[in-house]
């Protein structure tokens, strides 16, 4: 039976954007699903993620949290796309939010993900530079300092930001298959050969591994691995039918990630055998990936996924950008940036001004990390993916909230499962992986008083985005009037 969707709702303080103020593309679902993919960073996920999830969470079940991520977020997704028709405007988290929970709790939370996201962009640098002076000795090239790679990849970002949406897309198709491509390569080979000496790894469907060692930490980092599957919502504007689009592309999205990880993860530790990856992940996390591909495909293999390491991290940070660049484009609408940034490029119809105030943060952020001499992977990298870290989940769980309590008093047609028990699932879990995060919050940061700082201030832009969307409001019911 056919679900009655009626018309959708303005429970803003502010009118919708006029038409010369949206951004234009023809995005289909495929295009949308590699932005969001690229965004995970699977390479860089496989390469950095994986031993530490295997080494400090639950061993050789760590395939496992993988399952149990993509269905906490599948069911989170259930009621996103549910409320997908009556948000008409490109701002995912925050639009969501502001049509349920009204316009400065929205514009609130759009500070926090816009923070969130600033954050990890920049961050991703401090690995993008280290793996690129790799690249450069690999070849035979000087081992220059990490930003100078990382201010080349700058330069480039930009550029393709400052572009239409569909030339970052082809580039980020192009990355995207390549490095999937060699990590599938590796995975078929390691189980045509039957793993290592111990054979295929059971660890994931033995409940006794699954559940030893620490299953919250091994979460936690599988959930790591997820940030920005939400951005399918924010290029709607780009999109060519948004209501169909959207959800099939979030759906897609999520299904592909959890899988690649799920079974690249089995992969991996099958290479080792359970309690050797154990052992290798705790000893040689940071050679763990490309100690296998030397034993499974050898030096050239080693070096193309020494290379494509690289470009994952750069595909990564392009998403991430145009994610950003986005969420500007969309607060600026509303008026509680300067409304400059709201203009589309007359040419791209890319949010071209947006995209350059991020790359300027973004810049700014580097530059204090060169000067300040801070470590690019332990504290450049770490304290910025901390932060976004805890900002995803907050906006996450307020998006939950967000569906339940628009479809509290009328379900528009749909079934209880789809706007109600599904969300309050995804709540649940989403409640139990943030208070896995607060509690490991000090492995994440460096330190239990750098942590907190990195939660407060995420307060304070939750705090700063309500005070300035209650004047925006305020300033536009006395206009109104």
């Amino acid at each position: 039976m056919s679900e009655t969707i009626s018309a959708p709702e303005n429970l803003g303080g502010s009118s919708e954007p006029t038409p010369e103020r949206r951004l234009r593309g023809n995005l289909g679902v495929p295009a949308i699903v590699f932005m969001v993919v690229a965004a995970a960073a699977p390479l860089g996920v496989v390469g950095g993620v994986f031993p530490l999830g295997i080494a400090s969470g639950n061993g050789a079940g760590f395939p496992a949290t993988f399952i149990v991520s993509t269905v906490i977020l599948l069911l989170f997704a259930v009621g996103f796309t549910a409320l997908t028709p009556f948000v008409q405007e490109a701002g995912a988290f925050f639009s969501y939010i502001r049509q349920s929970l009204g316009f400065s709790i929205g514009i609130g939370f759009g500070f926090v993900a816009l923070v969130s996201y600033v954050a990890l962009e920049a961050g991703v640098y401090g690995l993008l530079g280290p793996a690129g002076v790799g690249v450069v000795t690999l070849f035979g090239g000087p081992d220059i300092p990490w930003w100078t790679l990382a201010a080349a990849a700058f330069v480039i970002t930009t550029f393709l930001g400052y572009r239409n949406i569909q030339l970052s897309s082809r580039v980020l198709a192009v990355l995207l298959t390549a490095e999937i491509a060699i990590v599938g390569v590796l995975d078929l080979i390691i189980v045509a050969r039957g793993g290592g000496d111990d054979g295929l790894s059971t660890g994931v469907v033995d409940p006794a591994t699954v559940f030893s060692g620490s299953l919250g930490v091994g979460l936690l980092f599988a959930m790591l691995s997820y940030i920005g599957f939400e951005a399918t919502a924010i290029f709607r504007d780009e999109a060519k039918d948004p209501e169909r689009t959207i959800p099939r592309a979030t759906y897609a999205a999520l299904i592909l990630i959890g899988a690649f990880y799920a079974v690249t993860s089995w992969a991996l530790i099958s290479a080792w055998g359970d309690t050797k990856a154990v052992a290798q992940a705790t000893d040689s996390g940071g050679t763990f990936l490309s100690d296998i591909a030397q034993v499974y495909i050898r030096t050239a293999g080693n070096d193309i996924i020494t290379v494509l390491y690289f470009t994952s991290l750069f595909a990564c940070i392009l998403a991430f950008h145009n994610v950003a660049s986005r969420y500007v484009f969309a607060l600026s609408r509303h008026s509680v940036l300067p409304a400059a940034l709201s203009v589309p490029h007359p040419q791209h119809g890319s949010p071209h001004r947006a995209s350059l105030w991020v790359s300027a943060v973004v810049a700014v952020s580097i530059a204090l990390a060169v000067a300040f001499s801070l470590d690019p992977i332990t504290q450049f990298y770490t304290w910025f993916a901390a932060a976004t870290t805890v900002g995803f989940v907050v906006l996450l769980i307020a998006t939950s909230v967000a569906v339940l309590v628009f479809f509290a008093r009328d379900r528009r047609g749909h079934s209880q499962w789809r706007v109600r028990i599904a969300p309050a699932l995804g709540l649940v879990g989403l409640g139990v992986t943030l208070v896995l995060i607060l509690t490991n919050l000090d492995g994440l940061a460096g330190s239990s008083a750098l942590g907190w700082g990195i939660v407060s201030l995420l307060v304070v832009a939750l705090i700063v985005g309500v005070v300035v969307g209650n004047r925006v409001g305020d300033a536009t019911k006395a206009t109104a009037a």
